[in-house]
């Protein structure tokens, strides 16, 4: 598991490590362990820019060979899209996007009707694919 590192803890060194650009180090984690794919939603909304543009890249890495695990993160993006920020709501459409089943794309569905252009735009591309 973890070896006593708190889930906060380890949520900043992922956050850290994506900063740094070792996406690939990232993808080695989520592939040794699922589980990491309920910290999705925090890691979205990290304030650096970086962090949230790496999480799209990791979850582009990630469909080409764990595609089955990437639906992990639904539970963990869901609450995003209520956020009042309108780059995190349109951040975690985008992962819901890489992650492209059903489940994911039904709750895009619900950012059509956003109150900021850009999410709404984002949304429609997502569901046009």
């Amino acid at each position: 598991m973890n070896d006593g590192i708190s889930n906060k803890e380890l949520i900043k060194t992922i956050a850290d490590f994506i900063e740094m650009g070792h996406i690939e180090n990232i993808v080695a984690m989520f592939k040794q362990e699922r589980h990491y794919y309920q910290f999705s939603g925090e890691l979205i909304k990290d304030e650096r820019f970086i962090v949230r543009m790496g999480m799209a890249v990791l979850f582009e890495q990630l469909a080409e060979t764990q595609k089955n695990d990437l639906p992990l993160a639904i539970p963990s993006l869901i609450p995003i899209l209520a956020e009042k920020t309108p780059y995190m709501r349109g951040d975690a459409a985008t992962l819901l996007g890489i992650i492209g089943t059903d489940e994911a794309k039904k709750h895009v569905r619900f950012l059509l009707n956003d109150s900021d252009p850009q999410v709404q735009e984002i949304a429609k591309d997502i569901l046009s694919s």
